[in-house]
């Protein structure tokens, strides 16, 4: 007796059959047998082919129905794909099952390594579900307490009052300032290393001097503490530029993707909202504590009828220089005409000596930007003219800045020609 089934299907020839009478399995095998005897030649004899296991065992669905008889026919096939088709199509040569008329109709030939494939496919979708679900949770936990260790590790203790920075913040000439330790963990674990913590509403000295030396970014959180930390910061020392956490979030909390965006928004300090409110009373607190700490014996009289309280010290004049007036040289445009073209953009715009654009930036870039231009004789900026913009803009040799308002100009510049919309 042949094999039951072939060791490796390559194939399934798959037909279906209608006779004209009721006959039984081995009657329609018997036919396909002996109908196909001879016809194909020794090499493709189905009952040699059976023997040497090159096809399976023949497979046959039979129904009774009506007085007829219908069903299916599957050949498990290990040929390659030509010899299988021409045995396919020597099934259609089959007519006759026993006395009864046949009609047998090959349907298609179906590559079983497919289905195999398939299987595979699906299996493998499978493992890689379990894996991912319950394996890989536990060594990504894995991997960030290792690394959540190591950029704990990175955080020192810097200056006399010990607080806690990156590695790089007491040598980086430019520093990010945060409130907390977890804010500095944070920063630290997304690869922001020169970054050290207020750690505490009072500005410690430590701080007060890193400020002196450095250009300072105060990155706060976007919640009512971030407002009161920036405060204690313009009271006590200075900054150059604020970026906050996105409104209701914690430096601690945000993502790098978010770390990134919030810094690439910061700002001018003398932009953010109430910097002029802040100032002032700064100014207020120091000239009290002058006034606390005066010498008992001055040159002025001291009223003694004047209830104690009523009467405020005259406000220190600004050191802000007026803005001049604009060019009348012939050709000159208006230069306040020109910030009027920039209105509500908050970008800044290079010209050369002709007053023609060069350039034109964010407000946020201009400082980078000047360092690199070349030959600018003249900047527009819809925004506000700081000490440090004055200062590098008469360094590059600018001859005119242009600007809605100056901001805390402590150091007027007798080379650089200041022009402001609000004077």
């Amino acid at each position: 007796m042949g094999k039951t089934y072939v060791d490796t299907v390559k194939y399934l020839i798959k037909a279906s059959f209608e006779i004209s009478g009721i006959v039984e399995k081995p009657d329609i095998v018997g036919a396909v047998f002996g109908q196909t005897e001879g016809l194909l030649g020794d090499e493709l004899d189905l009952r040699e082919l059976q023997k040497n296991g090159r096809i399976g065992r023949i497979e046959v669905d039979l129904q009774l129905r009506g007085g007829k008889s219908f069903g299916t026919i599957v050949v498990p096939s290990s040929l390659d794909m030509v010899d299988t088709s021409i045995l396919a199509g020597a099934l259609e040569v089959v007519d006759r099952v026993g006395p009864c008329e046949a009609r047998i109709k090959v349907h298609r030939i179906e590559d079983s390594r497919n289905l195999k494939r398939k299987m595979v496919l699906d299996r493998a979708k499978a493992l890689l579900q379990s894996l991912v679900t319950e394996e890989l949770p536990e060594s990504k936990q894995l991997a960030e307490l290792v690394r959540d260790h190591v950029k704990v590790s990175e955080v020192v203790a810097l200056g006399a009052d010990k607080l806690a920075a990156g590695p790089d913040a007491a040598s980086s000439e430019e520093i990010i300032v945060v409130e907390g330790r977890a804010d500095v963990v944070n920063m630290l674990k997304n690869n922001f290393k020169n970054v050290v913590a207020v750690g505490g509403a009072k500005v410690n000295p430590t701080i007060i001097e890193l400020c002196k030396q450095k250009e300072v970014t105060a990155f706060l959180d976007g919640d009512r503490g971030g407002d009161i930390i920036l405060r204690e910061l313009l009271a006590a020392t200075e900054i150059d530029f604020v970026a906050r956490a996105p409104p209701g979030k914690e430096v601690e909390e945000l993502s790098r993707k978010e770390l990134i965006k919030s810094l690439r928004r910061k700002v001018p300090v003398e932009q953010v909202k109430g910097y002029d409110s802040m100032m002032e009373s700064r100014r207020e607190s120091r000239r009290n504590e002058k006034k606390e700490f005066a010498e008992p014996f001055s040159d002025e009289p001291v009223p003694m009828n004047e209830p104690e309280g009523e009467s405020e010290p005259k406000p220190l004049p600004r050191p802000v220089p007026a803005a001049v007036a604009e060019p009348q040289a012939a050709g000159d445009p208006s230069l306040k005409g020109l910030l009027k073209d920039l209105e509500g953009s908050l970008k800044a715009r290079f010209l050369d000596s002709g007053f023609k654009p060069m350039r034109e930036v964010p407000i946020r870039e201009i400082m980078k930007s000047l360092s690199d231009a070349k030959n600018v004789h003249a900047v527009v900026l819809d925004g506000i003219v700081t000490q440090r913009l004055l200062d590098l803009a008469e360094q590059k040799g600018v001859h005119t800045l242009v600007g809605i308002r100056a901001g805390n100009l402590t150091r007027p510049s007798d080379k650089v020609q200041l022009v402001l919309s609000e004077a």
